[in-house]
């Protein structure tokens, strides 16, 4: 299966907003959003705060669909939401995320295996707008490995689901 896609941003971060700030509030690392990242298999994205996070893990690239953060933007009234607010790597038109969920997958070059969703925190809804957490939940994007890594660039691409 192929599906025409659009890569309409890559966002990466330095620092955790979140992690580790229960009930301390959260924090503001910048947020960089590139016209190309590099992702490295078994290790993440060059510059991302998840990169070497540790072995295997989960999450060394996260994507996140447009139409979710266009339907936050509509259902809460936030015409302003920055799409960064969601703190995902990629974030993506044309492709039903949670469909690459157990699934090895192509894209420019590069191969991902896609893990588990990535759930949305309590966060969002300081992040977004109140109830945001619970919308997102079943939509909140995916959490990927690298297999093969390359650089990743914005804009149109072909997703291809491999063997």
């Amino acid at each position: 299966m192929e599906w025409e896609i659009e890569l309409v941003h890559l966002f990466v971060s330095e620092g955790h907003n979140y992690v580790g700030r229960h009930e301390k509030g959260s924090l503001d690392h910048g947020i960089e959003d590139p016209d190309v990242i590099e992702c490295v298999a078994g290790r993440g994205i060059r510059g991302d705060r998840y990169f070497d996070h540790k072995d295997n893990y989960k999450g060394q690239i996260t994507f996140f669909d447009y139409g979710v953060y266009e339907a936050v933007k509509r259902e809460f009234d936030v015409p302003g939401l920055a799409a960064s607010s969601f703190r995902r790597n990629v974030v993506v038109k044309g492709l039903s995320l949670p469909e690459l969920v157990g699934k090895s997958f192509g894209l420019q070059g590069l191969e991902f295996e896609g893990v588990e969703e990535a759930s949305p925190c309590y966060w969002m809804n300081e992040a977004a707008a109140e109830g945001v957490h619970e919308f997102l939940k079943g939509v909140g994007g995916l959490r990927a490995r690298i297999l093969v890594g390359g650089e990743l660039h914005k804009g149109p691409g072909m997703l291809s689901l491999l063997p």
